[in-house]
């Protein structure tokens, strides 16, 4: 018997009448911010694809189904329960054959996205090498997930607890398209600056899609990774988040956390350096991402024009 697969009623609707949609990740809800901010952002999320005739298509594991799209209830439930686990691209298998209840992290949101035919993806940050990871080898399938599926993902550039120029290196190694929105500075989530200032700066929707098409003539297998830095209104200066994480990175070790548990730690320990300032940065960013994501993914369902949308996985059968 194969796996399950639910869509949402907003992303049936949307498949039949080829409008845009936008993948959207879940563990930012589940395991990235604390209730109810996380389902005030999930509402407001929607809210603003909803505003720009886009459809949101919220993804997450329910009892071992994958759904695509989430009603209310199941944003609520993906909210407020303490039994959903942070699923990656290596745990589809079993989340969906032992019936787990899951967020998907960026690189599992990317393979649900993709092989149901949805191009766009926004997320807060990517994961990538973390610190030491020279040494550790903890480096974030999303950056394998990046140079293997097609697709335009838009991100405040990667998580600030990692090794920044690293990631960007390996992104460069795994031939990664990197570009800056209406920037040429590689973005560190919550400041606008990172001291990495040589990626291509595009400036507009139009431009993303364009890349990411001239890509997919070319035959790249990668993706078009856009950085979109967080509004200006809320960052959090770069001086002033080096010395709250090299805070949050001795606690982490003294408290010897490891594997999945290190950025969820990271971020827990940098809200309550910040008094909660890193949160307001992280809905901010994250926002803005959905709203940069819904205005691209717009751009390209005109640029396609009407096609299928039909999954290209089977849904349960008999």
């Amino acid at each position: 018997m194969a796996f399950k697969i639910k869509f949402s009623k907003k992303v049936q609707d949307g498949k039949k009448l080829s409008l845009p949609l936008l993948a959207l990740e879940s563990t930012i809800i589940a395991q990235g911010m604390p209730y109810p901010k996380n389902m005030e952002f999930a509402k407001e999320a929607e809210s603003i694809c909803d505003d720009l005739g886009v459809v949101p298509a919220t993804i997450a594991i329910l009892d071992g189904e994958v759904c695509v799209g989430l009603e209310t209830h199941e944003l609520e439930r993906i909210s407020t329960s303490k039994q959903v686990k942070k699923v990656s691209i290596r745990e589809l298998g079993l989340a969906t054959s032992l019936g787990w209840d899951g967020a998907t992290t960026v690189s599992s949101t990317m393979h649900i996205a993709k092989n149901n035919n949805i191009d766009v993806f926004s997320t807060g940050g990517i994961g990538g090498v973390h610190q030491q990871g020279e040494q550790s080898f903890d480096i974030s399938q999303d950056l394998l997930s990046l140079s293997r599926i097609p697709m335009i993902v838009v991100s405040a550039g990667a998580k600030s607890v990692l090794d920044l120029p690293k990631t960007l290196e390996l992104l460069e190694t795994l031939a990664v398209s990197v570009v800056g929105y209406k920037t040429n500075e590689f973005p560190s989530f919550y400041s606008r600056s990172s001291g990495l200032d040589k990626i291509q700066k595009i400036d507009s929707p139009k431009e993303a899609v364009g890349l990411f098409m001239n890509n997919q003539l070319l035959g790249m297998p990668c993706s078009t990774l856009v950085a979109n830095p967080v509004p200006i209104k809320d960052e959090i200066q770069l001086e002033k988040m080096k010395s709250i994480i090299k805070v949050a990175l001795n606690k982490l070790n003294e408290n010897q956390v490891k594997g999945k548990d290190v950025t969820p730690f990271l971020l827990d320990a940098i809200l309550k350096e910040t008094n909660g300032k890193s949160l307001k940065a992280n809905i901010s960013l994250a926002l803005n991402n959905v709203r940069l994501g819904a205005e691209i993914a717009k751009e390209l369902s005109a640029k396609k024009g009407p096609s299928s949308l039909d999954s290209q996985w089977s849904l349960q059968k008999p």
